[in-house]
């Protein structure tokens, strides 16, 4: 495991990955989506160049495509920020995730294949697995997991692009505010009886859990915005 975001970006080299602007973009999406990397947190062209060892003109390129993606927001002339949804706007995000979502599930229900079932099946027992250990990092990439293969399997791909975007937007809003302890996106069983709805259920069924299980996540929110002092090069460096 790395020790310090010199030795991710080394390590990525000899691997034979290019740190350019798609790279940048990676890391910082991944660290929102895992929530390691809170909403509202400052993303100075120079401090990213250091951490990758890279150009302000190709930190500059990767935050344009991460604004045009909605994972951050940049004002001219100011310091670009990882998005930071006010209350208004992250229900209109769940109001949107239910019914992309949810007709998702409509369109897969009774129609997985044994390889589909089966790789929920796995991402789902892992989820538990990790959640059993408290490995809460792994837990929450397991759930992301699971809304993420949906979104990718979609009979649908418009409907999947807009579901794997709005994934990306609710764990903005989940990081930005949930409760202290919450663990975001577990509610026990949820994501095996939408399996079970989506291998033997009706599509309304399924749908309708898909809705149910996403308007209990938006209710453990605690909507008052959280603020701390941000590490960027530990947090894109891979440090725990």
């Amino acid at each position: 495991m790395p020790t310090s975001w010199q030795d991710t970006v080394i390590d990525d080299i000899h691997a034979g990955k290019r740190i350019g602007d798609q790279y940048i973009v990676d890391m910082i999406r991944d660290a929102v989506l895992s929530q390691r990397l809170p909403p509202g947190t400052r993303l100075p062209e120079a401090t990213l160049g250091e951490i990758f060892g890279v150009s302000r003109s190709v930190v500059r390129k990767a935050l344009t495509r991460l604004v045009a993606d909605h994972v951050v927001v940049q004002q001219p002339n100011q310091v670009a920020r990882v998005a930071s949804p006010d209350i208004e706007e992250t229900k209109e995000i769940f109001a949107a995730r239910r019914l992309v979502e949810g007709e998702v599930a409509a369109l897969l229900a009774g129609k997985l294949s044994p390889a589909q079932h089966k790789e929920l099946q796995r991402i789902i027992a892992e989820e538990h697995d990790a959640h059993q250990q408290g490995d809460e990092a792994r837990r929450v990439k397991c759930s992301l997991a699971v809304h993420r293969y949906l979104a990718d399997q979609s009979p649908n791909r418009v409907l999947g692009g807009m579901l794997a975007d709005l994934i990306l937007r609710t764990s903005i809003v989940i990081a930005l505010y949930k409760r202290a302890g919450m663990e975001a996106c577990y509610l026990d069983h949820d994501h095996a009886d939408l399996l079970n709805l989506l291998e033997s259920g009706s599509p309304q069924q399924a749908c309708d859990r898909m809705r149910q299980h996403l308007s209990d996540l938006e209710a453990l929110l605690d909507l008052r915005p959280q603020e701390g002092r941000i590490d960027l090069a530990a947090i894109l460096g891979g440090v725990a």
